[in-house]
């Protein structure tokens, strides 16, 4: 069978290497969105109400570890245009993609399916992905797709635009933690990924995941739902709904967030399950440090505070992560003092 679940069609029964063993399948309960997931309005951010919104900011980052933003100053009609490329990119000819598939962790700009260890995987996850990196944009825009024909166009006022966004909200949480201005920026934000998840139409939702439960160890992370629910948090142990809001973009602070804070602020544990009906395409953003800058508990937040976490490189930290399949607590239980 091809391997791009993108490339398929009018998929009738759910194959058995995508079946997941029974106590890791999502099963049948309904999961609700919840109505507590703060949502932040930005647009008085530059009004008397900024430090009312600063500290709306940090409460969400300390108790949910997740939050959406509405009013973030990216125009509708941007992320309307770039939702619709990367859906014409994923139902693309399957030799137009297959230009672009690679598992190479290292490479410009990949697509692939489930993980990028499919091969030695006993179970996929229901997903296509294509990511690359776009900062600095002249840097990169020449390795992306050049089809569809505004690809480079669309997507580069995109990623342009998002990270306009996200370095304002890292700069509002230096200001809610007390961190020198500028702390966030430069190496500690450097890298930048566009990362897009297609999931076709599953036969059966219940059997397998669109994306496993992980925290993202990135510094932020920035998703654009689309209108097709699939996005869960794992709060006070029970999986909630983040349900889409027209428009709005879901923040996600990432583990080194969590390390510099000296464990303030928290990173959610999130997954993606599939829908039966609609195919979902979700657009994420992530800000990483350089590999070779010095990550550790911020000295200005410790005060008499003993530190949590030992100094470390993004790149040591994230061959850990890797080395412990990809799950936080393990990873940052090897950082502790």
């Amino acid at each position: 069978m091809e391997v791009l679940t993108s490339n398929w069609s009018n998929v009738q029964t759910l194959p058995d290497n995508y079946i997941f063993p029974p106590d890791r399948r999502p099963g049948t309960k309904k999961i609700l969105s919840s109505k507590d997931i703060p949502i932040i309005n930005l647009e008085r951010i530059n009004g008397p109400e900024r430090d009312q919104i600063i500290q709306q900011i940090i409460k969400s980052s300390e108790d949910f570890g997740l939050f959406q933003v509405i009013n973030h100053g990216v125009s509708r009609d941007l992320t309307d245009q770039t939702m619709a490329v990367f859906k014409e990119f994923f139902a693309s000819p399957a030799e137009l993609k297959a230009k672009f598939y690679s598992n190479d962790l290292n490479s410009s700009c990949r697509l692939y399916t489930s993980t990028l260890n499919y091969e030695n995987e006993e179970v996929h996850y229901w997903r296509d992905n294509f990511t690359h990196r776009c900062h600095p944009l002249e840097d990169h825009i020449k390795h992306w797709p050049e089809k569809p024909v505004n690809y480079r166009e669309v997507v580069g006022k995109y990623s342009i635009e998002v990270r306009r966004f996200l370095m304002k909200i890292l700069g509002l949480i230096c200001d809610g933690m007390g961190l020198e201005t500028g702390y966030l920026e430069g190496e500690m934000s450097k890298n930048q990924l566009i990362s897009v998840n297609h999931h076709i139409p599953c036969p059966d939702p219940s059997l397998t995941l669109g994306m496993p439960e992980h925290s993202d160890p990135n510094l932020i992370s920035m998703i654009q739902q689309g209108d097709i629910c699939g996005l869960q948090a794992l709060k006070d142990g029970q999986w909630i709904g983040i349900e889409p809001i027209p428009g709005a973009f879901v923040v996600i602070p990432g583990l080194q967030l969590r390390v510099i804070s000296n464990g303030k602020l928290a990173s959610i544990v999130h997954r993606v399950v599939t829908d039966s009906k609609e195919s979902r395409t979700t657009i994420g953003t992530f800000l990483t440090p350089s590999n070779d800058i010095l990550i550790k508990p911020a000295d200005g937040l410790l005060g008499s505070m003993a530190p949590m976490y030992r100094g470390y490189t993004y790149e040591e930290f994230f061959s850990i992560f890797i080395g412990n399949n990809c799950v936080a607590e393990r990873a940052l239980e090897c950082l502790k003092l």
